[in-house]
């Protein structure tokens, strides 16, 4: 019989199997020899475990499970677990240490139908900081319900920090007009949320972008004096334009004013001591904007560290630590060494080949704290992309952990109306914790089992699976793939080069094989599952429809028109399991916009 230390999630630095067994009595006396606010944290952990029953002591005499903080573990958030027939020891560094600990404790009794093996576990991560950050302004939302689950669920996986990233999506008073309609996170919801996830030794970090991705905001009339660039236009590094206004005025005082209003209001509701302020992406600073002639005197790098500096101030000034992207800044190498030192460099990219490598030794080099930033590559995908997030995953932990980053932060987006279940990022949360965690130990994880014993239900092969069926479309794309294209993309969009009706053909009929295996249920995580299956046929007939030229044929229309309205209304009901309803609206306007192209080539449509 399979070892249940081999299915430990993440599987720990060292765990070796002992003699006889423990078998959690009715009930089972603990004594947690810690802060009334860490032991309350392990009782939570344990009385999750089913079919347990736990009494809890303020003795450790004559107590069956004893937790104790011992200085003589490892480091920062290690802990080693003793069981054998009579008893169950654990020694932790500290009060992080005891819950992880107690997380694995409950796993193991899950995993082994509450009768232990015995064995000693020794264990402590590899990052010391291991997050996930989440997009909630493009275009969803979720429910608080939602946050919930999601910190228990990062919790149980041993990930350390959450973000909230945010663009306009926080009621800031005043500012209405920008958030009216998407739902956004409140103050008082930002606070529960927080003490919510201290409890479980998660840190919600406060998330703004400050400088560049502020579209909601700048298109606006009373917010479009601060632009760079009011018209908009700024040319993309990946071809074409951004159509609206995007970048605050670097040389604007106002900027400033404008950045500190929204701090004042946002950060006092965070506990935390970090704050990442974006900053990413100002590709406005190249389209000859309101700056352009500071940037021809001094240097497009040069402009945004000055920027940086200023935002740095603001964040300072109120007590908390800066965290920005690093995109912009890494272009400019030279520059590198006059970042704040106090300042952490988020070194993001969602390739596999990306070179985490290079930018991690030059960030290093320069003494600069930086932490990697992985993708789960699930946005405008519709499915997730398997392969190479796995790649990405794995290559951010060993090059993050070659050049000393503190961190490891797993991102997830919501471009392009956020079409995609949560239950697409569900691999990559794992598999990013897991390597984050210890990634020599986690690097090849059965991960299909690994998914169905702790998170997905028993559909994490078929999410898998769905994941790589872009591989054998035709065509491949860096942050997006071939299958969202066409289904999100105006007809005048011509296919990948090697897209062929043999290749969508071969994705469907993919698609179909896993759908045909489905295990029953109508849980969450199975409708969402459904809802990507209808969103990777209807990319597959749209794309057989153009290659064909069906799409001017009247019945294909017909269709494909009912398809994609079919397609909305179940986009609607799956979003609505977790999310709020602000946004909705947004993310089916671009359903709608191909819907659109249907309906006059499909004469007679709607009749009887």
């Amino acid at each position: 019989m399979k070892s249940p230390l081999n299915s430990l999630l993440p599987l720990p630095r060292s765990a070796r199997l002992g003699e006889g067994a423990f078998a959690l009595k009715t009930p089972c006396t603990v004594f947690c020899g810690a802060d009334p606010l860490t032991a309350a944290s392990i009782r939570r952990v344990l009385e999750d475990v089913p079919g347990a029953c736990w009494r809890f002591s303020d003795a450790a005499d004559h107590a069956d499970v004893v937790f104790r903080l011992s200085m003589a573990e490892a480091g920062r958030q290690s802990y080693r677990i003793l069981i054998n027939r009579g008893m169950i020891e654990v020694a932790a560094h500290d009060a992080a240490g005891l819950f992880y600990a107690a997380v694995t404790l409950a796993q193991l009794a899950r995993l082994s139908d509450n009768l232990l093996p015995g064995c000693e576990i020794a264990d402590s991560p590899d990052f010391p900081v291991r997050g996930v950050m989440l997009d909630i302004s493009r275009d969803k939302v979720p429910s608080m319900e939602t946050l919930y689950w999601l910190a228990d669920t990062l919790a149980g996986l041993k990930v350390n920090q959450l973000q909230l990233y945010t663009e306009h999506a926080f009621a800031y008073r005043g500012h209405e007009e920008v958030w009216r309609g998407a739902s956004p996170m409140t103050g008082e919801e930002a606070r529960l949320l927080d003490s919510y996830c201290r409890a479980r030794h998660i840190e919600l970090v406060p998330n703004q972008n400050s400088f560049g991705h502020l579209e909601r905001w700048l298109a606006l009339p009373r917010y479009n004096r601060l632009a760079e660039l009011p018209q908009g236009g700024a040319p993309l590094p990946w071809g074409g334009k951004r159509e609206k206004p995007d970048t605050l005025c670097p040389a604007d005082p106002q900027s400033l004013a404008f950045l500190a209003d929204l701090y004042d209001q946002l950060l006092p509701n965070f506990s935390s001591g970090l704050f990442n302020v974006g900053c990413d992406e100002t590709f406005d600073l190249r389209g000859g904007g309101r700056s352009a002639e500071l940037v021809r005197e001094r240097g497009e790098g040069r402009v945004y560290l000055d920027f940086l500096k200023k935002i740095h101030a603001l964040v300072t000034a109120r007590g908390r630590r800066m965290a920005f992207w690093g995109d912009i800044i890494i272009r400019h190498p030279e520059l590198v060494p006059e970042l704040p030192r106090d300042a952490v460099a988020l070194e993001w990219g969602y390739e596999e080949d990306h070179p985490f490598d290079a930018h991690g030794a030059l960030f290093a080099a320069s003494g600069i704290p930086f932490h990697v930033c992985p993708g789960t590559s699930s946005w405008n995908s519709l499915a997730g992309r398997t392969s190479n997030m796995l790649a990405n995953m794995a290559a951010a932990a060993a090059n993050g952990l070659k050049h000393g980053a503190c961190g490891y932060l797993m991102t997830d987006w919501g471009d392009g109306g956020h079409w995609q279940p949560l239950a697409v990022s569900l691999p990559g949360f794992a598999y990013g914790a897991a390597v984050a965690w210890g990634h020599a130990r986690n690097a090849n994880l059965p991960l299909p089992a690994m998914l169905d014993r702790h998170l997905t239900e028993g559909f994490g092969e078929t999410l898998l699976t769905l994941g790589d069926v872009y591989l054998f479309c035709g065509a491949l794309h860096a942050n997006s793939t071939e299958l969202f294209k066409i289904l999100s993309s105006p007809r005048s969009r011509p296919l990948g080069g090697n897209v062929t009706f043999a290749t969508l053909r071969s994705v469907l009929e993919r698609v179909d094989a896993a759908a045909a295996s489905l295990p029953p249920s109508r849980s969450i995580i199975a409708r969402e599952t459904g809802q990507v299956i209808r969103l990777l046929r209807a990319a597959c007939r749209r794309g057989i429809a153009l290659k064909e030229g069906g799409i001017d044929e009247p019945s294909a229309c017909r269709a494909l028109a009912r398809e994609t309205e079919e397609l909305m209304a179940a986009h609607a009901a799956v979003w609505r399991l977790r999310n709020r309803e602000g946004g909705l609206q947004d993310s089916l306007a671009r359903m709608d916009a191909i819907l659109k192209e249907y309906k006059p080539a499909a004469r007679g449509y709607g009749r009887k």
